[in-house]
């Protein structure tokens, strides 16, 4: 199966995938072959993509530390001197071979070395296959403040195999449905309703899902490649979620949240704030509330939590003129950008899914 990305390669899904990988890479035969990965990945996908490629070129392996910590710059400098020692040129290609944080960190590695290099994305992480996987967004920390150094690039080809699934702990799947969800929120009710009846292990089913994820995220970023409008949407849930991921990333006294952990607290909030400020249904909002906590625990924030989460907001990238935007639901399938919330909505919108 393959879902065609802007401006470049395709999305290759079940038996096709690693035929149209290794045929590709086999082309380039004057390219030097990079895999980045994590030590994670190292240890759990890596024997397996060699396996599965069974081309002719020498595979040279980069390696960095796991986790969200360690999207920075630091992280770049290392790959971007290893790459230098290694003899990559522009004719080189990066294979990411791993969750969100490899796919970000090394398209952006990819983008900026030598003025740009190709790349190849092959998300092992439920997460990374139906958010990082299309829309070419690359990019690294600033601190603790998300994805603020980055570029838009597409990648050559996406590699989709499920397979890639069965290594992670059940975390990390639940975490990668949070953007499932929201997929459903902003763009198909029919979508929502077929998700919220699926479970996880029932896997052809879950994969049709997943695939389905993906192809929405593309039309929206086929429409609107460089987040001119309709892309905004795809950050529901987000505004307050990445400032949520961010304080508690950078609080010592709290333990860090996932990236689809952060972002479902953020869906139930801006469904809330939709409510009170442009009519989304009441009793859908309770309908989304009870689904998303179905999947992702509860979370505890304290007054003051809320106080540090509320500064954070300024360092959106959706702000506009020293404005927070949000993106909001009519109804579910029917998003509206670029509006602005009170202080003292966010702060009732917390009191709801505290109290929910």
């Amino acid at each position: 199966m393959e879902i065609n990305l802007p401006e470049k390669g395709q999305v290759y899904h079940d038996h096709q995938s690693w035929n149209a990988a290794t045929k590709y890479i086999d082309n380039q035969v004057d390219a030097k072959i990079f895999v980045l990965v994590d030590k994670n990945t190292a240890t759990h996908c890596l024997p397996y993509f060699l396996k599965k490629y069974e081309g002719e070129k020498k595979i040279h392996t980069i390696t960095m530390a796991v986790g969200e910590i360690h999207k920075n710059i630091t992280t770049c400098l290392n790959v971007w001197n290893t790459l230098s020692n290694s003899g990559a040129d522009r004719n080189s290609i990066i294979i990411n071979l791993g969750g969100g944080v490899v796919t970000d960190l090394g398209g952006f590695v990819a983008s900026t070395f030598k003025r740009g290099l190709r790349f190849i994305n092959i998300p092992t992480t439920l997460l990374a296959m139906v958010d990082a996987s299309v829309g070419g967004k690359n990019g690294v920390d600033l601190g603790h403040l998300k994805n603020q150094i980055g570029v838009i690039t597409q990648p050559e080809m996406v590699i989709l195999d499920t397979n890639f699934l069965q290594t992670l702990p059940k975390a990390h799947i639940t975490s990668g449905l949070a953007e499932m969800l929201k997929h459903g929120l902003i763009y198909s009710e029919d979508y929502w309703e077929r998700l919220k009846k699926i479970t996880i292990d029932k896997k052809r089913e879950f994969d049709e899902l997943l695939i389905e994820s993906v192809e929405i995220k593309n039309n929206i970023v086929t429409e609107d490649p460089f987040e001119k409008n309709l892309r905004k949407t795809l950050n529901y849930g987000h505004t307050l979620g990445h400032a949520i991921e961010s304080y508690f990333l950078k609080n010592n006294n709290k333990q860090p949240l996932l990236h689809g952990e952060a972002v479902a607290i953020g869906l139930i909030l801006a469904t809330y704030i939709s409510a009170e400020s442009i009519g989304f249904p009441k009793e859908k909002l309770e309908d989304v509330a009870t689904t998303i906590l179905a999947y992702f625990p509860k979370v505890d924030f304290t007054t003051n939590d809320i106080d540090e989460v509320i500064k954070l907001l300024v360092f959106d990238k959706k702000n506009s003129n020293g404005e927070v935007r949000f993106v909001l639901l009519e109804n579910i399938g029917h998003p509206r950008t670029n509006c602005t919330v009170s202080n003292k909505l966010i702060f009732n919108a917390f009191n709801y899914y505290k109290n929910f």
